[in-house]
């Protein structure tokens, strides 16, 4: 069983089991209502855990969907607290981000394996979990 914490502007998964493919936010447990920032500032917390056998996905990708048609939000990933992307995203209802496999890999680490997506949008948002996923392995 996955491990899931909601905080305020924060949300937290824990991968105590492998994932495959593409998995949504309401697969992993989060709700509609869940998702929902008020000011605008979102972090998604991916923990892995310990990486074993696993392979990445082509193009390792997250995508997010949301309610509101937003004019310019800032996105930022990190992996294991180095940025792997930094990108303004520009008028829409969603945001793809499409990561670097081989950045991945090297930046990967025997014990700990934390992803986080930061979001920077102009006003409040309200997520929606069955349209916005992750895809990070095969």
């Amino acid at each position: 069983m996955d491990t899931l914490q909601i905080n305020q502007g924060e949300i937290k998964i824990a991968f105590e089991t492998k994932i495959t493919g593409k998995v949504t936010l309401k697969e992993l447990g989060l709700k509609d209502e869940d998702l929902v920032f008020e000011n605008g500032l979102i972090r998604l917390v991916f923990d892995f855990g310990q990486m074993a056998d696993h392979a990445y996905y082509q193009v390792p990708t997250v995508e997010v969907a949301y309610n509101e048609n937003m004019d310019s939000t800032h996105w930022q990933c990190d992996f294991n607290r180095e940025t792997i992307l930094d990108k303004i995203d520009n008028h829409g209802h969603s945001t793809v981000m499409l990561l670097d496999k081989k950045k991945l890999g090297d930046l990967e680490q025997h014990h700990e394996n934390v992803f986080i997506v930061h979001a920077e949008f102009p006003q409040a948002v309200s997520l929606i979990a069955a349209n916005s996923y992750v895809h990070f392995f095969k």
